[in-house]
């Protein structure tokens, strides 16, 4: 494995708990990864990362947009990839520096960087195989339930595959033995 590949894929390992931050929103506490534990990652990975504003005024400062947000370039193994940060309500140099964290987050987000804290539900389930499920079903009860889920949670295009399966255990089930 060359370094730039074992750096890149430093990025994607999850981080440990103690790194894992909390922010009640909404109701709900939302996981998220800090600047600091996120430096060090990206140091880990790469010593020589860096990261520049999309923009830079005649002045020579990082240009926000219009929402109060910036875009930045995070270099890391010497691959480039754009990040959004804003502030929310934060001003002054709360604000500058909310921005930067968030971009960085962002940025480093599209190297897989505590990919699974963006990810609302589990990013790496494995797939059901609903129609083995439909074809093992010991009893109708358990058929009907293993039916109901798998077409409520499958895409439409299987649904014709679910309900000859189903239609097919349903025969097996219910035949008279002999």
């Amino acid at each position: 494995m060359t370094e730039k590949t074992k750096g890149l894929s430093l990025l994607r390992e999850p981080f440990p708990e103690h790194q894992i931050s909390y922010l009640p929103k909404g109701g709900v506490k939302l996981a998220y990864v800090g600047h600091a534990a996120l430096t060090d990652r990206l140091l880990d990975a790469d010593p020589a990362w860096q990261w520049e504003p999309l923009s830079i005024s005649p002045h020579g400062l990082p240009v926000m947009d219009d929402l109060g947000g910036m875009w930045i370039k995070l270099t890391v193994c010497n691959v480039t990839r754009l990040g959004y940060g804003h502030a929310g309500s934060k001003t002054g140099g709360d604000a500058i520096k909310e921005v930067i964290g968030d971009a960085l987050r962002n940025a480093a987000m599209r190297f897989g960087a505590a990919l699974d804290l963006w990810h609302k539900g589990d990013l790496h389930v494995e797939e059901v195989d609903y129609i083995a499920s439909i074809e093992s079903s010991p009893t109708i009860e358990t058929l009907k339930t293993h039916f109901a889920a798998a077409w409520k949670m499958s895409a439409a295009s299987e649904h014709k595959a679910l309900k000859a399966a189903y239609d097919k255990r349903t025969q097996e089930l219910t035949k008279e033995p002999s």
